[in-house]
């Protein structure tokens, strides 16, 4: 039987196999000389201390032990070529894993994206950094792999109880992926690393015989008698299909207009909404390690941090770390950031949104617009900024204890958002309640991470599109919409993930109910 294993050990000995078997061996009571192989199956790191110590878990195989490196294999997916149709809407997370369980369940998957594929919208980014200029359908929320691809690739969730985490980190391995995903405490694949991954995904469901069909925009529903029957394309073209995944992410506001339009449920939903901020990676370090070095066995360091001020929660969105703050805008007039890392985390700066909870009463100002008030709200500040800061994609910006102390900063440093900045006062850009929530969320950081607050640090504005701000309403059992039979809202844009993982995991739900359906 192989020994198990958890204890704490140096960044050091984590990182040396030499090292980390004879902690093994030393931990099991038995000789080094008698270990076949060590197999870490969790890791992370445990800062609180100023010694800072990795906790593993696993297991240690003995010599004349059976020991088999076992990879990680898809499933055998069928052929569906001629097979029952479903149309899926959106190729994010949500989407692509919805349409890979179709396949698996037998169903034929139409998966309509209305961006580029994952490495034509290289050149849609590159305009929008350089150029300021937006491309609608193809940018860093819309194309092939949604909003996840190009900002970063997280795998982490708190949200243990949506789905089986382990099958998508494991589908994600088949697919390419570092099994490394399966054991840290925080998966990350990278910006620089995704898009091969989702390449790989589209065209092993063309191989399947599903269809998946870029540049290619819905914007119509054919119903009868609150019955989906199809969608209509930007081009006139019909689709028909007796069901729909509709999974179009947290910034498809057509779809979300479409679906008022036609009197179809919807409903405004909260969200949150700040800033972006951006510090010295080695600062960050410094805080979180508690040394002047991390040194070379140790992470760039992450934090998380939440607070509350006056009834709300004040809190770190999507940290990266070693990463660069990106312009996500999805239409002209409007900037909107994000922050991304690649796999190695290896760039000199730390970012992170730093939002506040917002409530439906928030939404008041717009009431006229229903159940898309809290889009209008959103919208609001996006447009603001841009005007703000020039009409052009550079955003509004200020030194973090400037923006504490209601003071313009005289200059804003050079950052890593390309399109530059333009030093405002950040209360120009809020509503009046935001503003003094996050000018005392800062203050309040300042007292768990003692050197966060300081003008090192540069707020960029507005960090906007945490998640819908509409959800479109489901059964709970049968998933279907409430109102239109055989349509299925799903991932971040009908308001029932927030992330990759959640993401994919809805949409593996939706389709498994499609099925269930259909028999």
């Amino acid at each position: 039987m192989p020994k198990e294993f958890q204890f704490q050990v140096s960044p050091e000995a984590a990182a040396n196999e030499d090292l980390l078997v004879k902690k093994v061996a030393q931990f099991c009571k038995i000789g080094a000389s008698d270990i076949q192989k060590v197999v870490v199956l969790k890791r992370s790191i445990d800062a609180r201390q100023k010694s800072i110590k990795i906790n593993l878990k696993g297991k240690a195989f003995l010599v004349g032990e059976e020991y088999t490196d076992s990879k990680i294999e898809l499933p055998d997916y069928p052929n569906v070529e001629n097979k029952q149709e479903v149309i899926v809407v959106g190729a994010g997370p949500a989407g692509l894993f919805a349409a890979l369980q179709l396949i698996e369940l037998g169903l034929k998957p139409i998966v309509l994206e209305r961006g580029k594929e994952v490495r034509g919208r290289r050149r849609d980014l590159k305009a929008i950094n350089v150029d300021g200029i937006v491309n609608e359908d193809s940018n860093y929320c819309f194309g092939e792999g949604g909003a996840g691809t190009y900002s970063d690739g997280k795998l982490y969730t708190r949200s243990k109880k949506r789905g089986d985490i382990d099958r998508i980190l494991e589908l994600f391995v088949g697919f390419g992926a570092t099994p490394d995903i399966m054991v840290e405490a925080h998966p990350h694949i990278g910006t620089n690393k995704l898009p091969q991954i989702i390449q790989d995904i589209r065209e092993k469901i063309i191989a399947c015989g599903g269809i998946v069909l870029f540049e290619t925009r819905v914007t119509d529903f054919v119903l009868k008698n609150n019955q989906i029957e199809g969608v209509v394309l930007q081009n006139g073209t019909i689709i028909t299909a007796q069901k729909v995944i509709l999974a179009t992410g947290h910034s498809a506001r057509d779809i979300f207009e479409l679906l008022h339009r036609k009197n179809i449920l919807i409903e405004a939903k909260p969200f949150a909404l700040g800033v972006r901020a951006e510090h010295p990676q080695s600062l960050i370090d410094k805080i979180q390690y508690s040394c002047d070095y991390r040194g070379e066995f140790l992470p760039p360091a992450p934090y998380s941090v939440v607070k509350q001020v006056n009834g709300r929660g004040i809190y770190s969105f999507c940290m990266c770390p070693g990463g660069v703050i990106a312009p996500c805008a999805t239409s002209p007039g409007e900037v909107v950031t994000n922050g991304w890392s690649p796999s190695k985390r290896d760039q000199a700066t730390a970012n992170s949104g730093i939002v506040v909870e917002l409530k439906l009463e928030d939404f008041k100002p717009y009431q006229q617009y229903g159940p898309l008030a809290g889009m209008e709200f959103q919208k609001a500040i996006e447009q603001k900024a841009w005007q703000l800061a020039g009409e052009t994609q550079k955003v509004p910006a200020q030194r973090m204890v400037d923006f504490t102390q209601n003071r313009v900063s005289a200059n804003i440093p050079k950052t890593s958002y390309v399109p530059g900045t333009t030093s405002i006062e950040m209360g120009q850009v809020f509503p009046g309640f935001l503003t003094q929530i996050m000018r005392e969320g800062f203050l309040q950081f300042e007292k768990s991470m003692k050197g966060y607050l300081t003008n090192d640090a540069i707020l960029h504005a507005p960090e906007s599109r945490t998640s819908s701000p509409v959800r479109i309403p489901r059964d709970d059992f049968s998933l279907e919409h409430l109102q239109i039979k055989g349509l299925y809202p799903c991932g971040e844009g009908a308001g029932y993930a927030g992330g990759i993982i959640s993401a994919a995991i809805d949409g593996e739900k939706c389709a498994l109910k499609v099925a269930e359906s259909l028999k």
